[in-house]
C-alpha cells in the first residue's frame, strides 16, 4: 500500500478561535500554485462553542 501524502491541518474559527475540526488536503495542488494564488481553506461550520455557525480557517499541525 501507497502511504498517504496528504497534510492534516486544523480547522479554527475566526470568532473564538477554537480548534474544532481537522481535516486533510494534497499538497501536490499546494506546490502548483503560486504563493500569491495559494490561499488557506476556509469553511463555514458550526461552533460549539458560539452556537452558531461561523467561518473556520486552517492552520497547520
Amino acid at each position: 500500500m501507497a502511504k498517504s501524502k496528504r497534510v492534516l491541518i486544523l480547522l479554527v474559527c475566526t470568532v473564538c478561535k477554537s480548534q474544532n475540526y481537522t481535516s486533510s488536503k494534497n499538497p501536490d495542488n499546494i506546490a502548483l500554485k503560486t504563493k500569491s494564488q495559494a490561499t488557506k481553506l476556509s469553511f463555514q461550520k458550526y461552533c460549539k462553542r458560539c452556537r452558531k455557525t461561523t467561518e473556520h480557517r486552517e492552520i497547520k499541525i
